[in-house]
């Protein structure tokens, strides 16, 4: 019996072998041509999954072909579109390192930065309007970081204004960030660290609206600390600013002070037409 078994464990593996065999690639036999035609045709289609099955055999059979350096962006994109913002990023990151100066290496930047700035928002934040400063800020300084390196490399190329107002959005949103952890330590009694974390905020991201919530921390902060001198030095600093028209509004607090259904309202531009 035990022979028996055997010989027909045997026989099911040899038919499992040879089904696998007859697994035929469907690509096999095409050109470099019609592989990049399939994957953009599929990439134009919004089938992102095939489109980077198909551009990455492209790459694998054809890594110094004509159509090389449009797939490896192509990937990038695809990736970035099937929700897999690192591979996007990873992708776009091996174009930038290997082609510096190629002419789409701005775009290449510019993309790995969308694909950081996605990652820094939750899956609500992409139909509610809520306070994304509160998350994690490693994913949106990553993302600060690529769009200063497309401003900086290729101010004239038509990306940089649009990274230049996502650094604007992510400088205030990281300089809110801080103050959330600066809350936080007032809650917790560690005043000191408190008013540090602020002090941080008002010497690091100046012409933020986050400035005034960190002058007010350092207020209260010095206060349950006792630094009389610091408090009323701080007070000075923040009535100075507020004469001066220094201190900017946060647009953060009029979505805040509105009711929910007027967030949504306005969110999903209700009222146009």
């Amino acid at each position: 019996m035990l022979r028996k078994n055997l010989w027909i464990l045997l026989f099911a593996v040899a038919l499992g072998g040879c089904a696998g065999f007859t697994d035929k690639d469907e690509t096999e036999g095409w050109s470099q041509q019609r592989l990049f035609n399939e994957a953009t045709a599929e990439l134009d289609a919004g089938n992102y999954e095939l489109a980077i099955k198909y551009y990455e055999i492209l790459e694998s059979r054809y890594p110094f072909g004509k159509y090389a350096h449009q797939s490896q962006l192509n990937l990038a994109y695809a990736y970035y579109r099937f929700a897999e913002p690192e591979s996007a990023i990873a992708a776009a990151d091996r174009f930038v390192k290997l082609h510096p100066r190629h002419p789409a290496a701005a775009y290449a930047l510019y993309l790995k930065g969308l694909a950081n700035f996605n990652r820094s928002l939750g899956f609500l934040d992409r139909f509610l309007p809520t306070d994304t400063s509160q998350r994690d800020p490693g994913a949106a300084l990553d993302s600060y970081k690529d769009f200063a390196e497309v401003v900086r490399q290729f101010p004239n190329s038509e990306y940089a204004e649009d990274a230049a107002r996502r650094m604007l959005y992510l400088r205030n949103n990281l300089a809110r960030y801080e103050v959330h952890v600066a809350r936080y330590y007032m809650k917790r009694g560690a005043f000191l660290a408190a008013a540090n974390r602020a002090e941080y905020v008002v010497q690091n991201f100046q012409r933020t609206p986050a400035v005034r919530d960190a002058l007010e921390l350092m207020i209260a902060a010095y206060a349950e600390l006792g630094m009389a001198e610091l408090e009323n030095d701080t007070r000075r600093v923040l009535a100075l600013n507020e004469q001066n028209g220094s201190l900017i509004p946060d647009p953060q607090r009029q979505i805040e002070d509105k009711p929910f259904g007027l967030q949504l309202w306005e969110f999903f531009e209700l009222d146009e037409n």
